[in-house]
């Protein structure tokens, strides 16, 4: 069992990072510029060194276990943090190379991720050899990835609570939705208004872990929940299901094949509206390439 890590564990955990990113041996070959024997005498290795399995190969192909998929992930926050360490220490001699490593918030719309693309091209003419790297987090996830320095920036909405520790640069732009239901579900005459006579505790609501107004919004009038998601995605399929309301977004509704389905509840007194930011945690060395970043995601995120 592995007590503390060496610089050999190292170099088989990046052997492990590329089959697993590459979801095979015979994929990772020329990413890693070795032949396949090798490969496995590696992967067998760092088995051997964590005391765990950590993937199944043979006729029914690659997969990696539950063990190998923890060990899959705490070697990409490694390796992340390796990445930005190196980057932050070649700004110290105003050398801006490297990787950067942008994490965003998941189901965020379509424009803003254009918005980004867009940035992280011209941010990648402006300056020569930077590469990006571009994750995306569940939304009770991006306070930990702003703080932990596996990543430079997040960019998310956030609703709660702002820490000291991170520093927020706002985006001109807003992340606008209301309570949803289906046309089945019992509540879904009351479209611009929810007569206060209806007890909203009767009917069952889906909340969003980590945003504060899964649990409540309006007037101080408590939705029912009875159950959470990990983001807007799930949220839409427990609405779909004809049993729970909730919040969404306008912009994951709005032309959408779904749409015919869902019925916005309660007009403005169920509505909300998220501002967006930009994140870092306040160890971030705010160097040239990151500055220009935010100041092309502020402009294009309007376009």
């Amino acid at each position: 069992m592995l007590n503390r890590l060496q610089e050999s564990d190292i170099k088989l955990l990046r052997v492990f990072f590329a089959v697993a990113s590459c979801n095979g041996f015979t994929a990772a070959e020329p990413v890693l510029r070795m032949q396949r024997p090798n490969i496995s005498a590696a992967i067998k290795k760092l088995e051997e060194r964590l005391d765990l399995i950590l993937c199944h190969r043979g006729r029914g192909g690659f997969q990696m276990t539950k063990e190998g998929e923890v060990v899959f992930q705490e070697t990409k926050r490694i390796f992340n943090a390796f990445d930005n360490f190196v980057f932050n220490l070649k700004s110290l001699h105003d050398d801006y190379s490297g990787h950067l490593t942008i994490v965003l918030m998941s189901g965020l719309p379509l424009n803003v991720m254009t918005a980004v693309s867009k940035s992280v091209k011209t941010s990648m003419h402006k300056f020569e050899d930077i590469h990006f790297n571009v994750q995306t987090r569940l939304y009770n996830e991006v306070e930990h990835a702003a703080l932990s320095g596996e990543c430079h920036l997040v960019v998310s909405c956030y609703d709660m609570v702002k820490p000291e520790s991170i520093v927020f640069h706002p985006l001109p732009y807003k992340c606008e939705g209301r309570l949803y239901c289906t046309k089945s579900h019992p509540l879904a005459k009351y479209r611009d208004q929810i007569p206060t006579s209806v007890e909203l505790y009767d009917h069952p609501a889906i909340g969003i872990t980590g945003m504060s107004p899964s649990n409540y919004i309006g007037n101080e009038r408590r939705l029912s929940i009875e159950t959470f998601s990990d983001s807007f995605e799930s949220c839409l399929s427990a609405i779909l299901t004809g049993e729970y309301m909730g919040l969404l977004p306008d912009y994951f509704v709005e032309g959408k094949t779904y749409a015919e389905e869902l019925i916005p509840l309660g007009g403005d007194e169920f509505a909300f509206s998220h501002d967006l930011f930009v994140m870092n945690g306040k160890n971030t060395r705010m160097n040239p390439v990151l500055k220009h970043f935010i100041r092309e995601l502020e402009y294009f995120v309007t376009q």
